[in-house]
């Protein structure tokens, strides 16, 4: 499994544009998913031309939740790829443009090891992938609370770590993770930092993480 972040509040790489945003790649057995599409459609396909990710190969794409900085590149991204399965959450707006859409409000199998959390609390949903080290959580801003987040995610396997906006989300709710990957929106990144020093890995436009899954 291999997750590289397309578009985010800071960069990793200079050649890379960043901006209050989130959206990632998320390849996993054999399948290419994106997640949100961050808030401008000219930076996100700009940053993937760098990061040499074809959008005309990717398969899936996951929409976490209808604020604009996670589907402003949308429209942009389905002009070049509209053949592609689009798994949107319950409370989306009436979706087109896309080869097969999949409305999801409750935990769902998408695939053999890779799962949606389904719509929490009206707002959200989360993609969950197995690895080897346990169910690596990919989330866009963590609007619903992540106690409630992890217990969902926990029904498919450990949850062993998070990659993401986490918003609000106070330290301690993270202490049973073995990673934390905070991005976007995260309020408490400092304090989440110092706390888990060992656990944590910085973001940013440009950044790969790699788990045997």
């Amino acid at each position: 499994m291999k997750v590289t972040i397309i578009y985010d509040n800071t960069t990793s790489r200079t050649d890379l544009k960043a901006d209050w945003g989130f959206s990632a790649l998320v390849e996993v057995k054999g399948r290419k998913i994106l997640f949100d599409t961050g808030a401008n459609g000219e930076i996100l396909l700009s940053n993937m031309q760098k990061l040499k990710i074809n959008p005309k190969e990717i398969e899936d794409l996951f929409i976490s939740h209808l604020h604009w900085d996670h589907t402003g590149g949308l429209a942009s991204f389905l002009r070049l790829n509209s053949q592609l399965k689009l798994w949107i959450p319950a409370c989306f707006p009436e979706a087109k443009d896309a080869g097969e859409i999949i409305e999801v409000k409750e935990p769902t199998r998408m695939y053999e090891g890779i799962y949606s959390t389904g719509e929490l609390e009206g707002i959200e949903q989360s993609l969950c992938v197995e690895t080897e080290k346990g169910i690596i959580i990919i989330v866009g801003c963590s609007h619903p609370r992540m106690e409630h987040i992890l217990e969902v995610a926990s029904q498919f396997g450990r949850v062993y770590g998070i990659i993401g906006g986490l918003h609000g989300s106070k330290p301690e709710t993270l202490k049973d993770l073995s990673l934390i990957c905070a991005t976007h929106c995260t309020q408490y990144r400092s304090e989440i930092k110092a706390l888990y020093p060992e656990r944590y890995i910085e973001g940013g436009a440009g950044k790969i993480i790699s788990f045997h899954s």
